[in-house]
């Protein structure tokens, strides 16, 4: 731990430095000038959470998400996490649209475990956990189970081959009911050519796709998160959010002629 503590009540049941999980090591590290603490897997930032405010997202990812998904109609979702690692964002949707339903799908079941005693996190049916990867969990998944699926799955700093292309993409829009929404967090170095192609990819199988990044990501000065988001209905709601224009850190949004120029000489994945 980096500082003490005192004052969260979860805190007696934290480890102090790495533990051994079944993909390598988890650890837990304490925020200096903030609530909250960082669930590192293998060395790598994978979640944050504040204990004592479920709504407080850390990452700007991950703010970007929340923002998207704050652009569907109002009422409970049923939303399925292709990733989970300490439920953050899980918990943030449980908080701002009670009633909801969600799945997170996590390939390691220790970690499963750990999140579960280190977090207070929703109990079943609010929040089930199943410990399988993602692709299988794709593969088997019934039609319009989903009103959102989101993609946050990492092999160190690379999302997983088998999850990034068309037939995954056609996977998921088959999971998803009419008007469903599909986020993915694609992480990528300039010239972003692999956010450029996944961009490709979802528009081979959705109607419409946006692409949501800081400005400096998107211009290419710097390695950052991409979301991608992907529906069979019109995004243009993304396009007006106000908590994306207005966050800590303000995204852009590329809609229609600008995300087809974005890919324009990208190729689809297949």
């Amino acid at each position: 731990m980096t500082r003490q503590t005192t004052g969260y009540a979860d805190a007696a049941r934290w480890p102090h430095g790495p533990v051994p999980i079944d993909t390598g090591t988890a650890q837990l590290v304490v925020a200096r000038d903030h609530p909250g603490v960082t669930l590192l897997v293998n060395g790598v930032p994978s979640s944050f959470v504040d204990p004592g405010d479920p709504s407080h997202l850390e990452f700007e990812y991950q703010q970007q998400m929340a923002a998207v998904v704050a652009t569907l109609p109002s009422g409970p979702l049923r939303v399925v996490h292709l990733g989970g690692g300490a439920c953050g964002l899980a918990r943030a949707l449980d908080a701002a649209r009670p009633g909801s339903r969600q799945v997170v799908v996590e390939v390691d079941a220790r970690l499963v475990e750990l999140v579960r005693t280190w977090f207070d996190l929703p109990r079943p049916p609010a929040l089930r956990m199943r410990t399988t990867d993602a692709a299988t969990w794709l593969a088997g998944a019934r039609p319009g189970l989903a009103d959102v699926v989101v993609r946050d799955v990492f092999a160190q700093d690379r999302v997983p081959e088998d999850l990034i292309t068309v037939a995954t993409a056609r996977q998921v829009a088959q999971a998803l009911v009419p008007g469903g929404l599909y986020l993915a967090n694609c992480v990528d170095w300039p010239p972003l050519s692999l956010a450029r192609a996944e961009t490709a990819t979802l528009g081979a199988v959705f109607a419409h796709v946006a692409v949501v990044a800081e400005t400096g990501v998107l211009r290419g000065r710097r390695y950052g998160n991409v979301v991608l988001a992907a529906s069979d209905t019109s995004l243009e709601a993304v396009a007006s959010s106000r908590a994306l224009r207005q966050g800590v850190v303000p995204a852009r949004v590329l809609l229609d002629d600008a995300v087809r120029a974005f890919a324009a000489a990208a190729v689809p994945i297949t």
